[in-house]
């Protein structure tokens, strides 16, 4: 394998194997390829039209939807690699593993089920505690909100929330000691055309 490969997972914090970090982007590649080049050619004409007609794009398959395709790959693959196991999740809050169950089912931390077991993304826990604010951040999150897209807003800079001058993540917006209320504003807006 290549030690290139292996720098960069070391660089990134990613414990994982290179052989590993490549099965899991296959994996996700598989969950997010698309099923057909051409889906349209799946329906007839008068199926096709009230299919368009409520927004579901059946365009083929381009090249340049790659690099996006590709992103999104490997953005999968990194959350679920970085991912705590809910025993993991446990030691590091110091509480038992049905503490952990409980607070996934009431909203108090998220995550999701991968081949039968709970995986949950690290940037909700700072330490030896969850994020500052957590609770209240995930209340806001509307429930049709995937992990990717709410660990995609937490770790990406937002213009609402400045610090030191400079636009930051809700992460470290939370961190740095900031409002969650903020934070919350902005979530609710997940998934919201803007």
């Amino acid at each position: 394998m290549s030690p290139a490969l292996e720098a960069v997972l070391a660089k990134a914090g990613l414990q994982v194997t290179p052989d590993e970090f490549l099965s899991l982007v296959a994996d996700a590649a598989k969950k997010l390829a698309p099923p057909h080049p051409d889906p349209a050619s799946y329906f007839p004409p008068d199926q096709r039209d009230a299919l368009e007609d409520v927004g579901l794009d059946l365009s083929p398959h381009r090249v340049l939807d790659d690099q996006g395709r590709a992103r999104t790959v490997v953005a999968h693959a990194v959350l679920r690699d970085s991912a705590l196991t809910v025993g993991e999740a446990a030691r590091q809050l110091g509480v038992d593993t049905s503490r952990i169950r409980h607070r996934l089912g009431v909203g108090r931390l998220v995550g999701w089920k991968d081949r039968g077991s709970w995986r949950l993304p690290a940037w909700q826990f700072a330490g030896g505690g969850v994020l500052p604010g957590l609770e209240a951040v995930l209340a806001a999150v509307p429930p049709d909100q995937p992990a990717l897209v709410v660990a995609g807003f937490m770790t990406t800079d937002q213009e609402d929330l400045v610090v030191d001058g400079t636009p930051t993540t809700p992460r470290e917006w939370l961190l740095a000691g900031g409002e969650p209320r903020r934070v919350a504003a902005l979530a609710e807006q997940l998934g919201t055309p803007a």
